[in-house]
């Protein structure tokens, strides 16, 4: 064998040693940055208010990383066993954090205390990861500290940029969040062990090798058990959520969506009851109280062409479709999971009248602010059913940009009406509602009933031009509403007049959000 061969040989062992570590640290950056975003979607399908949450993980996070950052300098004497140990309790307790959320949240009401100690555990333990793989890298070969720096630092980014898209593209839709962070935890498991015991094994006693795969053996089973017990654990977790027995849940790429069903005792109507993030939708005993109102004072003149924003439950569409003259409806649904279930699930289904299914509606699955940015199309009636603005994603849909492009969706003569939530419950999230469909150029008609199942509601009728008059030009009568009953609606008690003072909410100051969350944080 020449000197060449010879010195060839531990060249090419450094190189590959390099780069197994700098794959386990791209392995790892990704496993942390997904246990972030686990831990802001969770608290956002649980709580919504999505700044917030996202706001509260990612400064306390960052502040944690500096804390592990610092408490790793004593550590580098011990790298190799220190790295073993941080790996295998990070992947413990980022695997199972989702878990333990639900938990305090469904059991102990300690969600945030638990969001905050989860938050604070997992940026200490990822905050100690990089001191120990630069020790650990400059063991295998020395190297200025700006190279060794690069090389480590570009290995972690491209990670955590994996680890961002795999999260909402990969883990979401295949296995939802809590199986995802279970994964994840059990792939960062065995990236931290397999430093040990692959990249490093000739370095240590055989003892320390097997104490090391055995506690990742032991982490991987507590994670494959969690990881086989998490439905039954969600299914038992929604039943004590849950009033009434939880017949369908799906985590979908937007939001959780829950059906319940009431088993009565005794003879009387099947309460079935949808929940989006936890906000009840409807209840099938009076939402025809709601989609009646919400639906028929708008149709009262020329209705050819009629979009529906939001509502895939099918049950605003319902209403549409009892007017013969109607020619189109186009339903804007961002959820296709909530469609198919209005469309698929058979009490769903026989609700709505299999309102989906019929020729004269145009399904579209689209962000209903964009679709309106983009489209050219013109309608006799615009009906915008949108969950209450409780987080980021739905404030947007009650800005004044928002209704400046629906105004501009009417046709001649068109009508538009907006659901305001409660003038008892919230008085200014209502009044900001009102002001701000005003502020986008439209002359406003509010209007409330009573909804046994939310209480009082409220609607705002609206048209280019003076307030529309509030009518009703039904083909047959309606269960609920009544010319009396609809004059009636417009007179509101001298506590929850709206009074026109709330300034509008808009992209870049949502008011709407803030107001929402104070409001109903009370109830």
């Amino acid at each position: 064998m020449t000197a060449v061969e010879t010195r060839a040989r531990p060249h090419a062992r450094t190189r590959v040693l390099r780069a197994g570590l700098l794959f386990a640290t791209f392995a790892c950056a990704a496993c942390g940055l997904v246990y972030e975003l686990a831990l802001i979607a969770q608290g956002s399908y649980l709580l919504g208010d999505s700044i917030t949450q996202a706001s509260v993980v990612l400064a306390t996070m960052v502040f944690a990383m500096g804390i592990g950052a610092l408490a790793a300098k004593p550590l580098q004497r011990r790298a190799l066993a220190s790295f073993a140990v941080i790996e295998a309790v990070l992947a413990l307790v980022g695997g199972l954090s989702v878990l333990g959320l639900h938990a305090t949240f469904t059991w102990l009401d300690l969600y945030w205390p638990a969001l905050i100690v989860i938050s604070l555990l997992v940026g200490t333990l990822i905050g100690a990861e990089i001191p120990l793989l630069m020790t650990l890298l400059q063991r295998i070969r020395r190297q200025d500290a700006g190279s060794a720096t690069a090389d480590l630092f570009a290995a972690d980014y491209v990670g955590a940029l994996v680890g961002g898209l795999a999260f909402p593209f990969l883990l979401l839709p295949l296995l939802g969040q809590t199986r995802g962070a279970l994964l994840v935890g059990m792939v960062n498991a065995v990236a931290g062990a397999s430093v040990v015991l692959v990249l490093f094994a000739r370095t240590i006693p055989r003892r320390r090798r097997v104490a090391v795969a055995a506690g990742t053996l032991a982490v991987l089973t507590v994670l494959g058990v969690a990881f086989a017990g998490s439905d039954a654990f969600l299914r038992y977790s929604r039943s004590v959520l849950y009033e009434d027995p939880v017949v369908y849940a799906e985590t979908s790429g937007y939001q959780e969506i829950v059906l319940t069903q009431s088993s009565p005792v005794t003879e009387g109507p099947t309460d079935t009851r949808l929940f989006l993030n936890g906000d009840l939708q409807f209840s099938s005993i009076d939402e025809y109280r709601y989609h009646e109102s919400l639906v028929h004072p708008v149709l009262a003149g020329k209705r050819d062409r009629v979009l529906v924003l939001g509502g895939g439950d099918g049950l605003a569409l319902r209403e549409v479709l009892k007017y013969p003259d109607v020619r189109e409806v186009v339903e804007v649904e961002l959820d296709p999971a909530v469609l198919r279930l209005a469309e698929r699930h058979s009490v769903l289904a026989d609700l709505n009248d299999h309102s989906l299914a019929d020729p004269r509606v145009k399904v579209v699955v689209a962000d209903a602010f964009a679709w309106l940015r983009d489209t050219d199309e013109r309608f006799d009636a615009v009906i915008i059913d949108m969950p209450d603005p409780d987080a980021t994603a739905t404030a947007k849909l009650y800005s004044q940009e928002f209704y400046l492009l629906a105004r501009r969706a009417l046709a001649p003569g068109g009508r538009m009406v907006v659901q305001g939530g409660s003038p008892f419950f919230a008085p200014r999230t209502y009044d900001c509602i009102l002001n701000t469909i005003r502020a986008a150029g439209l002359g406003t008609t509010p209007y409330h009933v009573n909804v046994p199942t939310f209480g009082d509601w409220g609607f705002v009728l609206a048209r280019p031009g003076p307030p529309p008059d509030l009518r009703l030009d039904p083909p047959e009568p309606l269960r609920f509403l009544t010319e009396p009953t609809l004059a009636a609606a417009r007179a509101f008690p001298a506590d929850r007049h709206p009074t026109g003072t709330e300034r509008p909410s808009t992209l870049d100051d949502p008011r709407v959000l803030r107001l929402t969350t104070e409001e109903w944080r009370q109830y």
